[in-house]
């Protein structure tokens, strides 16, 4: 191919048109994409919420008598403690889906077919990950409304109010998005869906359980429970429980336990800058 055809080539290419407007206009228009496509296939949907169901049915009702906090084992106690912990491995783990979605688009070519298209470049990722948000709010509600069934309360352990509990799963949704542009990254680092389910997951498995979620953490070595108390998760779990008034885990001196609420805002925005960052230049050498 001439030079003169490879430059008339170029000036024919569609340009993004740029600017905040254009980023979120192609962002929402990408999200509507993959919400119908989400409710085209029901049980993408259904499947994300029985996996949680399952774990809250199978720790309150198998863990819950033999598992002490603050002393007590009286199941009652650990049901409260336990589904803050529930809920942020909920949105955690929908990191996987993030992951295995965006690698199925890149491996059918819808990438290329994109890039044909004068949007922009960071809009395809944001709008991916908005929309698992979406199906991360409607897990959350199913979710919260089977905790109360199985007799999760707020208020059990300090006083709270609505304020705080919305709160609490705004820090939560908050976190699950966050971690979707680790999602993202992986999904656009791997060749296949299923290395990117594989990859999306896997790693969650010693960050949820190293953590305040399930066990207090005054029961680990201490080497282990420092891990556990600087981890971003621990730190999300700790300020659900403040905020719907749970019983927590024994007093730490870390600072994240000390002050859990902001430091679950500065863990989730730090994620969101690095992983975003990382994802979106991954994006375009991926489309080069």
């Amino acid at each position: 191919m001439s030079t003169d055809t490879l430059a008339a080539s170029k000036s024919l290419a569609p340009v993004p048109k740029g600017g905040l407007v254009q980023s979120v206009t192609d962002s929402l228009t990408i999200a509507k994409r993959n919400l119908i496509r989400m409710s085209r296939i029901p049980e993408m949907i259904l499947f994300g919420i029985i996996q949680p169901v399952m774990f809250v049915v199978l720790f309150t009702y198998v863990f819950g008598g033999s598992m002490s906090v603050g002393g007590s084992t009286d199941p009652a106690v650990y049901k409260n403690f336990l589904m803050a912990g529930i809920f942020a491995q909920t949105v955690t783990f929908a990191t996987a889906g993030s992951a295995a979605g965006i690698a199925d688009d890149m491996q059918k070519g819808l990438v290329d077919r994109f890039r044909s298209l004068p949007m922009a470049r960071g809009a395809v990722l944001t709008g991916r990950t908005v929309a698992d948000l979406v199906q991360t709010c409607i897990t959350l509600a199913v979710l919260a409304a089977v905790a109360l069934l199985v007799g999760w309360r707020t208020g059990s352990h300090a006083p709270t109010h609505i304020g705080k509990v919305l709160a609490a799963f705004g820090l939560l949704l908050l976190l699950g998005y966050a971690f979707t542009w680790i999602g993202a990254l992986i999904g656009l680092s791997v060749r296949t869906p299923e290395a990117a389910t594989s990859g999306g997951i896997i790693w969650l498995f010693p960050v949820t359980f190293v953590s305040n979620a399930f066990v207090d953490t005054s029961m680990m070595t201490p080497w282990l429970r420092h891990v556990a108390d600087w981890n971003p998760f621990s730190a999300i779990v700790q300020a659900c429980r403040e905020l719907f008034g749970n019983p927590g885990v024994s007093p730490s001196t870390a600072w994240p336990m000390q002050h859990p609420v902001w430091a679950s805002l500065l863990w989730a925005l730090l994620i969101i800058v690095v992983f975003r960052t990382l994802a979106v230049r991954k994006y375009r050498k991926a489309a080069v």
